[in-house]
């Protein structure tokens, strides 16, 4: 849409944060092992800028306010190693990645814990930092 492009946009709308995905398994925590990586991207691959989703997300009207949060959807980066998803990293359970200590994984399973860390830095600033995210796959209930 017309109303989402811009040379500014262009040259300078991406935003370089840094994206990590970490993944524990309930056997790494009883062996003590942490987790592994298993993605490590950056929100600049991003297909949308944040100004082209607010642009877009607000031009039917929708009343956006201080602190409404925005998806932004899966951030896979170009190259091996930046899949962002599960589904992309084994490509659709067809490659299961290897973890420390034998284990493999299509698919999360029960107990497994994913944790998400984002960060922005650069040469001559402080880094930013954002925390963690971390949420573990529980059973189903009965």
């Amino acid at each position: 849409m017309p109303y989402l492009e811009s040379e500014a946009n262009r040259s300078s709308g991406a935003i370089d944060m840094q994206i990590e995905a970490w993944l524990q398994t309930a056997a790494m925590r009883e062996r003590g092992t942490g987790p592994a990586r298993l993605s490590h991207s950056s929100f600049r691959h991003s297909y949308w800028t944040v100004g082209q989703m607010i642009a877009h997300h607000t031009v039917g009207g929708c009343n956006l306010q201080p602190g409404d949060l925005i998806g932004s959807g899966t951030q896979s980066g170009p190259a091996k190693g930046e899949a962002a998803a599960m589904i992309e990293i084994t490509r659709g359970g067809k490659d299961p990645i290897r973890l420390p200590g034998g284990e493999q994984r299509s698919f999360l399973e029960d107990g497994d814990t994913v944790t998400l860390r984002g960060w922005c830095e650069r040469e001559g600033f402080a880094r930013i930092g954002f925390g963690e995210c971390a949420g573990t796959v529980l059973p189903a209930r009965d």
